[in-house]
């Protein structure tokens, strides 16, 4: 997506529409999956009655405790236990970040899930701590230097090559983590060394993951933007919904993926951050509620914080439930189209148009889908836009049980004493990503393959031969990029007769992927001719019609 920098706006006109206003036509949206393919509920016609919700049940969904023990390896009892204690963990954490103040460093749970640990850098703060009944950690930073480590980095976001995957404040360890791709590591240094931030307070850790927004253009998403794109709903605002920002811009339309009429993106901001606002039509009521694909649908309670360490449920169009845990709070992520940071970083996988969807912890509205590496076939990352960021800054009112349309009695207050623990077995780790190929030298550097007889692009020294199916795009050479210098890059694809492929060129730019040139005629055969500075270039193979066998050749002259 080759997009500027969104402007924020604000939006305080929506919370103070009517919700009288909006009962005309009944029925209104509930956000994001459990185990289906759509992820919204859409306008009935006038004069049909309205689906009734299910009671909500004492205790956490079904959906969530099933969910959990799939994917963390949990009986069901040490599944509701885990909820239960991260339940309380939850009302912990924010008491304690009040009362420690300069002396809390973060908290987190054990990778059990039982064990609340809290990082303090004096006795005294400790002793609070376990009057409290958490585990304290004397560490040598609070909370507030080490956010202070890693605005250092933010402030230099733009000067990151491609070879930074993001990096993200590591409270169980008091230091911040740069993610760098393997055999980069004494460069990405050298970054963070410009930073000026305390070289003791930073690792830089070699990573394969190379995280890219979750957004499908090719269909089968909940809503629908400009007529173009598709992402999923986040959660149900008074007078819409919050969603990812990547997905469309200030003024872009939105609509249900059989046409009818939804409302506009009233405010985003991508990069920066990702998060998106979409004003609804009156048509549109919104619910207190997930859909759980199930004939059901799944509270929303409230957007209390989970911290380090809790179990976490990420609902999508594509992929459906997925639960994990949460690894990191205020991540920074290097995306090809930019630097996204204030993000949380999990271990839950995602694939593409899973992008705006919800996060859950317990009945707790979390944030929603940003972006993340790998898949749901290999495991991988996902990272997701906190919640309370999008309400505050757009002064919006996340809809609940509470304060919703069809809002259930309220729950008796949890007792503030923790809950007993569990042994449950350590949750899985998901499988490691395949470590990408480096990146390529200039063109020249290596012998090229050879080209399929009578190409039109044997002349060029670099040679790259691959398959695109229909509506597909392709990252060369081999999904990475090379490094060239001044002069004149010279582009050609040769493609399958028949088809319709065009051919793109993109230089690393401050912290994104710029589109150059463009060579975007009728067949499957460009030319590309640029002249532009040294730095970082990729080329990007994308199928209008048709699909088959392509060769891309390029040099620099």
């Amino acid at each position: 997506m080759d997009r500027g920098r969104a402007t924020r706006s604000r939006r305080g006109t929506v919370s103070r529409r009517s919700t009288a206003q909006r009962r005309g036509i009944a029925i209104g949206v509930t956000v994001a999956t459990v185990a289906g393919l759509a992820a919204v509920t859409w306008p009935a016609l006038a004069g049909e009655d309205p689906p009734r919700s299910e009671p909500t049940p004492a205790g956490p969904a079904r959906q969530l405790v099933d969910a959990l023990r799939r994917d963390l390896s949990l009986t069901e009892a040490q599944a509701r236990a885990r909820l239960d204690r991260e339940q309380w963990a939850r009302g912990t954490t924010q008491r304690l970040r009040t009362e420690l103040g300069a002396g809390y460093g973060g908290t987190w749970l054990a990778a059990d899930g039982n064990q609340l640990m809290v990082a303090v850098t004096d006795q005294a703060a400790a002793a609070r701590v376990r009057a409290a009944g958490a585990e304290p950690k004397l560490v040598t930073r609070n909370a507030r230097q080490l956010d202070t480590v890693k605005a250092s980095l933010d402030r230099i976001a733009d000067d990151a090559t491609p070879d930074v995957a993001g990096w993200y404040v590591d409270v169980s360890n008091n230091r911040v983590v740069v993610r760098a791709q393997p055999g980069t590591e004494a460069a990405v240094r050298r970054f963070v060394q410009a930073s000026g931030a305390p070289a003791n307070a930073v690792e830089v850790v070699a990573s394969a993951e190379a995280p890219v927004p979750l957004i499908d253009v090719r269909g089968g998403d909940p809503y629908v933007i400009d007529d173009r794109s598709r992402c999923s709903i986040g959660f149900s605002v008074v007078g819409g919904f919050v969603t990812a920002g990547h997905c469309g811009a200030p003024g872009a339309t939105t609509s249900s993926p059989d046409g009818v009429a939804q409302g506009v993106v009233s405010a985003s901001s991508f990069p920066g951050d990702d998060w998106g606002v979409v004003e609804t039509n009156d048509d549109w009521v919104p619910q207190p509620v997930v859909n759980d694909f199930d004939g059901g649908t799944i509270a929303v309670a409230g957007g209390q914080e989970a911290p380090v360490g809790s179990s976490i449920c990420r609902f999508g169009a594509t992929t459906g439930a997925r639960c994990g845990v949460v690894e990191a709070l205020n991540a920074t992520v290097v995306y090809p189209e930019g630097t996204v940071t204030g993000l949380t970083r999990t271990n839950v996988c995602a694939e593409p148009g899973d992008s705006g969807g919800s996060w859950m912890s317990g009945d707790q509205a979390q944030g929603v889908t940003s972006g993340g590496s790998g898949d749901c076939t290999v495991g991988g990352i996902t990272f997701f836009q906190p919640l309370t960021e999008i309400l505050e800054v757009n002064q919006l009112t996340l809809v609940t049980t509470a304060n919703g349309p069809t809002a259930p009695p309220a729950d008796p207050p949890a007792t503030t004493d923790p809950p007993a623990t569990t042994e449950p077995p350590a949750a899985t780790e998901p499988p490691a990503a395949t470590e990408p190929p480096a990146a390529t030298e200039p063109p020249g550097a290596t012998e090229p393959p050879s080209p399929p007889p009578g190409s039109e692009c044997a002349e060029h020294k670099a040679l790259k031969a691959a398959t695109l199916g229909a509506g597909r795009r392709q990252v060369q050479p081999a999904g990475r990029y090379f490094r060239a210098g001044h002069g004149r890059q010279v582009g050609c694809l040769d493609g399958p007769s028949g088809a319709n492929f065009d051919l793109v060129l993109q230089r690393w730019s401050r912290g994104g992927w710029r589109t150059v040139a463009v060579s975007a005629g009728p067949t499957a055969d460009e030319q590309i001719s640029y002249r532009g500075s040294a730095g970082f270039y990729r080329y990007r193979v994308e199928s209008r019609r048709g699909s088959g066998t392509y060769t891309l050749g390029f040099s620099l002259r």
